[in-house]
């Protein structure tokens, strides 16, 4: 018997995920699998602590297969689905989307997969070039990228950004040259 994980999540503490544990356990059922529920609620972006856990119990071996409501409620960004779910792929661990249904271990599963990579690379090709532009939008103003460097910098950091002002002639102590940008 697959022994599969159903991982729901919300973002407030005001929201619920009975209708994502009740609709994926009927489906679980119905598929005759063992399952374990993670309920993941008031995640942010940075802290899902509950599908941190899972993805350790997955690298132990603990599960089959994991089974979600739709693909956002597992990921955040297209980057971080295809990251992960490669890992899971690569571990022959099967990912079922209930509503989206997709399942990555049929050719239509790797199909969507397929294309979920490729909207992910040109995603992160967008923002590449992005940066590329605004780094160079930044050299033209006179400004140098790179973090400040000492202690009375680091107040400054979190209120003005990351970039510093060019200095002609910088004072000659401990800190390190500014860097500036070459084409």
């Amino acid at each position: 018997m697959k022994k599969i994980a159903i991982y729901t999540r919300v973002s407030t503490k005001e929201q619920t995920t009975q209708n994502q544990v009740l609709t994926l356990t009927a489906f679980a059922e119905k598929n005759g699998w063992e399952y374990e529920i993670f309920e993941e609620t008031e995640s942010s972006r940075k802290s899902r602590p509950i599908k941190a856990s899972l993805l350790n119990r997955i690298r132990n071996n603990e599960f089959d297969g994991v089974l979600i409501q739709k693909l956002d409620r597992w990921a955040r960004s297209s980057t971080e689905l295809i990251l992960e779910i490669s890992e899971l792929i690569k571990r022959n661990i099967e990912f079922h989307s209930y509503s989206e249904n997709i399942d990555f271990t049929t050719a239509t599963g790797k199909l969507h997969f397929t294309i979920l990579s490729a909207f992910a690379e040109f995603e992160r090709e967008l923002i590449r070039e992005r940066t590329l532009e605004g780094l160079k939008r930044a050299k033209t103003q006179g400004k140098v990228s790179g973090r400040p460097f000492g202690s009375k910098d680091k107040a400054k950091r979190r209120t003005e950004g990351y970039f510093k002002q060019k200095i002609n002639n910088p004072p000659l102590n401990n800190t390190l040259p500014i860097l500036h940008l070459q084409n």
